[in-house]
């Protein structure tokens, strides 16, 4: 099985192109979001250490957001609890496409939390900032603040670009994204 790892900056298309690829795809802010609708486990770890912030299960993303714009540390206590319980929904997505040719990680920290493997072909999605900054602001609930703490646990971009074995140029438009991905596949298969 090839694992394709997928990089880039916040709002540059990762998951939009994952899709594109026409494999199974782990995205890991959707499990996020699955976690804190469905999992109580999480709601009680969150609300222990964060009890001023976390109250309501389902959890409400606006607590979420509240405790990581309220104070640094609280970001890598949420990223504490619900990264180990992420990284076993992937484990289980692999195990359960192993049999697959190709699968796809949409994990915005693959890099960070040194999750990809030595053989994992890791693919960079590079696209304009203003686009980004545009279509970022179209998201219901965007927050800037919340943009700004979640830049700074991530690697520069230079850097994952640098690690990255392609590099697709996002300008949005699904014809010139598919002629990547069918390069790169033919590279790789």
């Amino acid at each position: 099985m090839i694992r394709i790892g997928i990089l880039g900056d916040i709002g540059s298309g990762k998951s939009y192109i994952a899709r594109r690829f026409g494999y199974p795809v782990f995205n890991a802010d959707e499990e996020v979001a699955k976690l804190y609708s469905n999992n109580k486990k999480i709601f009680i770890q969150l609300n222990k250490v964060l009890p001023k912030y976390i109250h309501s299960f389902p959890i409400n993303k606006k607590e979420i957001t509240n405790a990581i714009l309220s104070n640094k540390t609280n970001l890598k206590k949420i990223i504490k609890i619900v990264h180990i319980q992420v990284r076993k929904k992937m484990n289980y997505f692999i195990k359960k496409n192993k049999n697959k040719k190709i699968v796809i990680l949409d994990i915005p920290l693959l890099l960070e939390n040194k999750i990809s493997k030595k053989n994992d072909i890791l693919i960079f999605v590079s696209a304009n900032k203003i686009h980004i900054l545009k279509r970022l602001k179209k998201r219901k609930n965007f927050n800037f603040n919340l943009f700004k703490r979640f830049k700074k646990i991530q690697l520069p971009l230079d850097y994952k670009k640098k690690k990255s074995h392609f590099v697709i140029k996002n300008n949005f438009s699904n014809k010139f994204i598919k002629r990547d991905i069918n390069s790169i596949l033919n590279k790789i298969s």
